[in-house]
C-alpha cells in the first residue's frame, strides 16, 4: 500500500511539472509585451538630432505680419520624452497651468515642475530645450537620447508675438515594434491654447473666461476677418514651422553635440508659395451734403478707407470714393 501511494504521489508531481512546462512554453512563445503600453520592444536607446525650422515669413503669412515691437520670432523649444501615461498638451483638452504660462508669456517653470513630478512616476524620461530664434525664419536644434520605456516625444514652441499661440507635436512615437525610426519630418500648424481671446498677433491681454480647449488655428477658424490667420481663399494654411528628427549613430569617439544651438543659415528653409492677401476696405461712410444748384441737380459724395493693403497678387482695392446725383429735397444751394 505504501508503494502504491508513493507511485501516485510521484505521478501527481510529474503531472504538475508537465503542466508547468507547457505553460512556460506558451508564455515564452508569445512576443514580449512592453510595460510602457507603447508597443516598443527595441533593444537599447536611440540617439536623435531634433531640428526645428521656422517658416513664418511675410510671403507665406502677409496679414498683419509683425515687423517690430517685437518682430516675428520663436521662443525656446521645450520637449519631453515620455510614455502613454503623460501628456504635455493635447488638442481638444484644456491647457494645464504650465501650458497656459508657456503659451501666453513663454515661461517654462510650471511645465518643468509637472515634468519633474512625472519623472518620479517614471512616465517622463528627459526634458529638452533649444535656444529661441530671433526671426520668423530660422533653425534651432537639440540632441536627444530616447529609451524604449519612453519612446514618445511631445514639444511646444511659442509664437512671438501672439496672445497664446504655439506650434508643437503631441505624443509622436519614435519606435515601431522592435525598431527605432530612422527619420521623421512633421509640418507644424499654429494652435490656440484657449486661455486668451486675442484675435491678432499684437492683441492686448484678454483672458478667456471660462478657458476653452486647445484648438488648431486654420485659414477659416476662427471665422473672423480680424484674425491674423484668416485667409478665406486658402483651403489650409501653409506650414508655419516644421521639425526633422534624424537618428544618429552612437560611437565612442563622438564629437561634442550641437544641442541647444541656433543652426547656421546655410541650412536653407523650405520654400512655400506666396499666400495671396486680398485688399480689405471699410464700410461706406454716410452720404455727404448735396452741393450744387437745385435747378440742374447737385452731387453728393461718400468715402471708405483701406483696412488692409493687398499683397502677393491678392485682389486690388476697389474705388474709395463714390458720387451720386442729389435728390432735389436734399439739395442745399451754395451761398453766393
Amino acid at each position: 500500500m505504501q508503494m502504491m501511494s508513493s507511485e501516485r504521489l510521484a505521478c501527481g508531481w510529474l503531472h504538475k511539472l508537465l503542466v508547468l512546462l507547457v505553460k512556460l512554453h506558451f508564455a515564452f512563445a508569445e512576443p514580449l509585451q512592453p510595460l510602457n503600453g507603447t508597443g516598443c520592444t527595441a533593444k537599447g536607446p536611440a540617439s536623435y538630432i531634433l531640428v526645428f525650422t521656422g517658416h513664418w515669413s511675410p510671403q507665406s503669412f502677409p496679414k498683419q505680419y509683425p515687423l517690430f515691437r517685437p518682430p516675428a520670432q520663436w521662443s525656446k523649444l521645450i520637449a519631453a520624452s515620455h510614455n502613454r501615461h503623460f501628456r504635455l498638451w493635447e488638442e481638444g483638452s484644456s491647457a494645464s497651468p504650465g501650458v497656459q504660462s508657456f503659451a501666453e508669456v513663454g515661461v517654462t517653470v510650471e511645465l518643468m515642475k509637472a515634468a519633474k513630478e512625472a519623472r518620479k512616476k517614471r512616465t517622463v524620461g528627459v526634458m529638452y530645450r533649444t535656444a529661441g530664434i530671433p526671426n520668423g525664419i530660422g533653425h534651432s536644434s537639440t540632441e536627444m537620447l530616447i529609451v524604449p520605456r519612453n519612446p514618445l516625444l511631445s514639444l511646444m514652441v511659442k509664437m512671438i508675438p501672439s496672445p497664446d499661440w504655439f506650434v508643437g507635436v503631441d505624443s509622436l512615437n519614435l519606435c515601431e515594434g522592435n525598431r527605432w525610426k530612422q527619420e521623421v519630418t512633421v509640418d507644424l500648424q499654429p494652435y490656440d491654447a484657449g486661455t486668451d481671446s486675442g484675435f491678432t498677433f499684437s492683441s492686448p491681454n484678454f483672458p478667456t473666461s471660462p478657458p476653452e480647449n486647445i484648438t488648431k488655428i486654420t485659414s477659416q477658424m476662427p471665422n473672423h476677418p480680424a484674425n491674423s490667420f484668416y485667409y478665406p481663399r486658402l483651403k489650409e494654411l501653409p506650414p508655419i514651422a516644421s521639425i526633422k528628427i534624424t537618428r544618429q549613430r552612437r560611437t565612442p569617439d563622438r564629437q561634442t553635440s550641437i544641442s541647444n544651438h541656433i543652426l547656421p543659415n546655410s541650412i536653407n528653409p523650405q520654400r512655400f508659395s506666396a499666400t495671396p492677401l486680398d485688399c480689405e476696405v471699410s464700410l461706406w461712410s454716410s452720404w455727404g451734403l448735396c452741393l450744387g444748384p437745385c435747378s440742374r441737380g447737385g452731387v453728393r459724395h461718400r468715402t471708405r478707407y483701406i483696412l488692409l493693403r493687398p499683397a502677393n497678387a491678392g485682389s486690388p482695392c476697389p474705388e474709395l470714393e463714390e458720387q451720386d446725383e442729389c435728390v432735389p429735397h436734399n439739395c442745399i444751394k451754395k451761398r453766393q
